[in-house]
């Protein structure tokens, strides 16, 4: 890409970044949680299904098993009832089971604070990773794409690729780190209230200006 083409792109997604800021002004993490290691396992619970179902099952999972060490002693099958209506909840269970045995063994019990440290734990890509990072510590190491991520930053033009590793590359070079988490949060809330996967509501789009996909030119 020539350097003139790179910088408009840069411009193109920091106008973005400014408007879905003054749009969705109070956008966070919508998944209930009280501490570090809670957050890992609700973000855990959240693949392929909606904050809003896990946040119906964690208070009861919380409730009964409230830390690393004892989500890492219950017995697998009483997680797995906890946990059934989020949708593969065998592989989650194990997954969530796995990462807290290991925070305890050699961790000390407490969620590690570093990119490397937490894909190490069973069930976490850079996806969750960056979720718990950026929300749990205040750490921005990267940028987080889920499906909304991936959809709307392909519609705005801002990458050409649909592996998540590569969208967020390319992201992490057009956006300030310090929005980074921000700017995924905002964009997912977009995804949500205007830019839908089967029929973007391109009429009524803030961004519709600087969107290439814009269907209602």
């Amino acid at each position: 890409m020539s350097p003139r083409k790179s910088r408009s792109k840069k411009l193109r997604a920091q106008e973005v970044l400014l408007r879905l800021k003054a749009e969705y002004p109070d956008a966070t993490c919508s998944l209930d949680y009280e501490t570090p290691v809670q957050l890992l396992v609700a973000t855990i619970l959240s693949a392929q299904c909606t904050d809003e179902r896990v946040n119906k099952v964690t208070p009861a999972l919380f409730g009964q098993y409230p830390t690393a060490e004892a989500l890492a002693a219950v017995e697998l099958s009483a997680l797995e009832t906890l946990v059934r209506s989020t949708g593969f909840y065998r592989n989650k269970s194990k997954n969530i089971q796995g990462a807290c045995r290991m925070i305890v063994e050699e961790f000390g019990g407490v969620v590690p604070r570093t990119m490397p440290e937490l894909l190490k734990l069973p069930g976490v890509a850079r996806k969750t990773a960056n979720v718990v990072l950026a929300h749990a510590f205040g750490i921005n190491a990267g940028v987080t794409v889920d499906t909304h991520v991936k959809r709307l930053t392909n519609r705005l033009g801002l990458t050409e690729y649909d592996d998540p590793k590569r969208i967020e590359r390319d992201l992490m070079q057009l956006i300030p780190q310090p929005d980074w988490e921000n700017w995924s949060i905002r964009l997912i809330y977009h995804g949500r209230a205007v830019c839908a996967a089967r029929k973007p509501g391109c009429d009524r789009c803030l961004l519709a200006d600087l969107c290439p996909s814009n269907t209602a030119h």
